[in-house]
């Protein structure tokens, strides 16, 4: 790679509809407790402000257009992240924050290597409570950890490969 690597911004995933097409598209990841979804967000999607509108009157139209297509090139690109980490999986409450916290703090790491786009990451398999009586041991959070890495890289792996390249 040549040149700075541009990382992207890191955003919330909001709407069940956004879960639903993100989790619609088959997992390009997983591990013994995880799964993790990517969906491409399209340019136009990826930082425009809901607010703005969709266009504007002729005249500036025809002044802004080389500015609003540079400010369009320079914006950094958007991954919205999406948790699901649902009760059956995790009973107590103190579990399902360890392993959320577990997943943001993985993703943050990651951020620079992940593509753009919508993320949703989630917890497929109950943790064994035979095994981690505590419900935040630091040997849970450090298996947590090392599986959330791995999955993470192995993601971020096959995201770029199934990626075209750029011309």
């Amino acid at each position: 790679m040549s040149g700075p690597v541009e990382s992207p911004l890191l955003d919330r995933l909001t709407g069940p509809s956004r879960f639903e097409a993100v989790m619609s598209v088959r997992p390009c990841a997983r591990t013994t407790h995880f799964m993790v979804h990517h969906l491409s967000t399209p340019p136009d999607l990826s930082g425009k402000a809901a607010s703005e509108p969709p266009c504007e009157p002729v005249e500036k139209t025809v002044d802004n257009s080389v500015e609003r297509a540079v400010d369009d090139f320079l914006r950094p690109a958007v991954l919205r992240l999406g948790l699901v980490v649902p009760k059956r999986h995790a009973r107590r409450a103190v579990t399902r924050t360890l392993v959320k916290n577990q997943l943001r703090d993985a993703i943050r790491r990651h951020l620079p290597h992940l593509a753009s786009g919508d993320w949703v990451l989630r917890l497929r398999a109950p943790i064994d409570r035979s095994r981690f009586p505590s419900a935040r041991s630091e040997a849970l959070a450090e298996e947590l950890r090392g599986e959330i890495e791995r999955l993470l890289a192995d993601a971020a792996r096959r995201v770029r490969r199934a990626q075209p390249p750029s011309s």
